[in-house]
């Protein structure tokens, strides 16, 4: 990563600067410290004592190498849509039934396999640093960071609350469509010999986690509800468990729901997803589009949008015509009731 220093960091401490504008945790700090080439100003090793200039072109060896990369990912050539790329984060719309990572009997067909194609063909160092991931049957906006320090500065995003997703579900029976937003707060866990499945619990059950959702109904007609939901914490299948807590289990949930003939995966769409792109301070000069979808604003917040599935699409059509539209835009998510900038 190379960064011009303006001058408004003119006499600032190189340490202040990489930890308080570029936001690097201590652990990466300490990994470019070590590194021959970590941390180099016009082209010279420096000391994070180094007192900046206006004018100096700080250069990060930030890059994953063939010795650091991922090996036990298999290359797979796989679809990827890609909705946005940059040197520092990749954002891809996942389709259902491709897992994340690669598991038991999923060695060749997920996300992970089909990046490390991409990258392998590059002939570019791999390493799959996803922010959170989607089950296999949920569509959607994945995020990853594309080095160490990109990761570490959208985990620190997530956890401070700065990162806003949005999903798109269509659940069994109708909830009343009052226009409001609503707020579900409880306890979940996984119950002992129950594989993967999560149920709602007390407060002072072993191994119970605090899950909050907020969500909106934004139709429902023939015995089904559409409703976005925005998960604020991030708990294993949260809002599934969450929308059969209410009685309205996502249709075609074949855990906490049942089958249906409508459509064959739980309905379930991650829509779009707002974050503070890494580094932002310091890459202002890069952001010049306006504010659109899958490109950065003038203050680097991106804001994503992943078109639906053809399923999904389908069944929105047939039971709430005209209420998502083909072409979406940063007013109509300001329309769905929820801040359209990351917090």
């Amino acid at each position: 990563m190379t960064i011009n220093i303006t001058p408004e960091y003119e006499g600032r401490l190189l340490r202040s600067y990489l930890k308080l504008t570029l936001g690097l945790s201590t652990a990466a700090l300490s990994k470019l410290k070590n590194h021959p080439e970590g941390i180099l100003i016009n082209g010279e090793r420096v000391t994070v004592r180094y007192v900046l200039r206006a004018g100096d072109v700080l250069t990060l060896s930030q890059a994953d190498t063939h010795e650091t990369a991922t090996e036990t990912v298999i290359p797979t050539q796989l679809p990827l849509d890609v909705l946005y790329e940059d040197d520092h984060v990749i954002v891809l719309n996942k389709p259902a039934f491709m897992p994340t990572h690669p598991s038991h009997g999923h060695l060749t067909d997920t996300l992970a396999n089909a990046l490390a194609y991409r990258y392998a063909s590059a002939g570019e160092p791999f390493v799959f640093r996803p922010l959170g991931r989607l089950d296999r049957n949920t569509s959607g906006v994945v995020v990853a960071g594309k080095n160490r320090a990109a990761s570490g500065a959208l985990g620190r995003a997530l956890i401070d609350g700065k990162v806003t997703k949005r999903y798109l579900a269509v659940l069994t029976g109708e909830m009343p469509c009052d226009g409001a937003t609503h707020t579900l707060t409880t306890y979940v866990y996984r119950p002992d010999n129950q594989g993967i499945r999560r149920t709602v619990c007390d407060e002072d059950t072993e191994g119970a986690e605090i899950a909050v959702t907020e969500y909106r109904v934004l139709s429902a007609a023939n015995g089904h509800t559409l409703v976005l939901a925005q998960p604020k914490t991030g708990r294993t299948h949260q809002l599934r468990v969450h929308f059969a807590h209410l009685g309205h289990p996502i249709l075609g949930d074949e855990i906490y729901g049942e089958v249906s003939s409508l459509i064959d995966r739980h309905a379930l769409h991650a829509l779009s997803l707002s974050l503070p792109l890494p580094f932002a301070a310091a890459r202002c000069h890069e952001f010049t589009a306006a504010s659109t979808l899958n490109a950065p604003d003038t203050e680097g917040c991106l804001h994503t949008w992943a078109p639906l599935p053809l399923d999904m699409q389908n069944l929105i059509d047939k039971f709430f015509p005209a209420t998502v539209p083909p072409v979406p835009t940063l007013d109509f998510l300001a329309t769905l009731g929820f801040s359209e900038k990351a917090e």
